[in-house]
């Protein structure tokens, strides 16, 4: 089998792909319920301030913070109750000195008071409160604006939207979001060796059970994507060549695993006029990208390895997205090596602070990735990291 003449180093390769895609223009507005991980299309400012007024943070009274300066148990200061309130009622009361109004947590703060006493606080006996702790000016009390101030972009063009964002949205009055529309990505999977179906006389007799295809639609589909599953095909090269241009014309992108390389039955990367062919990582060296085209391997670890190292980066650029990887900190459980002139993609276990890596090579073996949480990068420069180094671990 041929080898590659030359082997593109990773970033040089992740800057030729990336150079060669330009964000999808179109944008669709949808319903918060179905916004949970897409993109937002442009900035949102609030149109409101939240909260909208002053109000209570807890349960108690509220009061003139004045009033309670000299309170303590054993000489409290008294005070009477006014009015009594629940949230989402206003109450049309003065607090003056001398009085306080009893409310719950989030109710408006009425006119003249400045503070709320936690109701643990007072002993009440009718309408009178004994005050036995003094409060400040401000204690207890949410101002209005102090989440979100009206007009302030809230979220920036790009954002993933997590729960906690639809959450925000929904609290200041949306009820849809613009986000960019998702790309479509073809998957096509060839090799001759593939089944679809378990069948133990087929299994004896040295096929395999595809698996690439569940896994690329659902990193697809987690990474901004709408997968297009295109089939499972044999080593047939007029088959895949006319699949891959069916592709091309209906996707934006179109993922390719098998004959990536150079054996007898490896077509996939003859049909594409490729930027780039064989790469420096490890695993999944020979990947080649060109033409919207990712051509890939057929073993599903070094799918995994390229679809998080390219094409993962490939549909954030489609879709404009931004802090789209969850990376953390972590101390080395242990020494890992590494070759020089490969960049390493490190499959490892993370947790509390430490990362662990797995110690299962090949890849074929799916349960490596099943045992692990995320992954190190070893750049081409580095021999490895000895174990107690802190590294950067991208979570999956």
């Amino acid at each position: 089998m041929r080898e590659f003449k030359r082997l593109t180093p990773y970033r040089e390769a992740l800057r030729l792909l990336l150079d060669d895609l330009s964000e999808v223009d179109e944008v669709e507005e949808i319903p918060l319920k179905e916004a949970l991980g897409r993109v937002l299309a442009e900035d949102v400012a609030s149109p409101i301030d939240s909260p909208p007024f002053d109000r209570s943070a807890v349960d108690g009274y509220a009061l003139r913070a004045e009033d309670t300066f000299s309170a303590r148990e054993y000489s409290p200061v008294e005070l009477r109750v006014i009015d009594e309130i629940v949230a989402g009622e206003e109450s049309k009361a003065k607090v003056e000195s001398g009085t306080a109004v009893k409310l719950m947590t989030g109710s408006k703060m009425p006119e003249g008071a400045n503070a709320v006493l936690m109701q643990e606080m007072a002993e009440r006996e009718g309408d009178i409160i004994r005050v036995l702790r003094p409060v400040a000016p401000g204690q207890n009390v949410a101002f209005k604006g102090e989440d979100v101030k009206k007009g302030e972009i809230i979220l920036g063009k790009g954002q993933v939207l997590r729960p906690q964002d639809l959450a925000l949205l929904k609290g200041i009055g949306f009820k849809t979001v613009k986000v960019k529309r998702k790309p479509r990505v073809g998957i096509i999977v060839t090799g001759d060796e593939l089944i679809e179906e378990l069948n133990e006389e087929a299994l004896k007799a040295g096929k395999i059970l595809e698996s690439n295809s569940v896994m690329l639609e659902s990193l697809v589909r987690k990474y901004f994507g709408e997968p297009v599953f295109y089939g499972v095909f044999p080593d047939d090269e007029e088959k895949i060549q006319s699949t891959i241009e069916k592709a091309k014309t209906e996707c934006d992108l179109v993922l390719v695993t098998g004959g990536s390389a150079f054996g007898e039955k490896d077509f996939a990367h003859k049909f594409v006029k490729l930027l780039f062919h064989g790469t420096t990582i490890k695993p999944g060296r020979p990947v080649g990208y060109g033409e919207r085209v990712f051509i890939m391997s057929g073993y599903p670890v070094a799918v995994f390895a390229q679809f998080h190292l390219y094409v993962k980066h490939a549909l954030a650029k489609l879709v404009g997205a931004k802090n789209y990887e969850v990376r953390v900190k972590a101390t080395l459980a242990e020494r890992i090596p590494s070759q020089l002139g490969r960049h390493e993609f490190v499959k490892v276990w993370y947790e509390n602070g430490k990362a662990r890596p797995i110690k299962k090579k090949g890849s074929g073996i799916i349960s490596s990735l099943v045992e692990s949480n995320g992954y190190i990068e070893i750049p081409e420069d580095s021999e490895g990291y000895l174990e107690g180094n802190v590294v950067i671990v991208v979570l999956y």
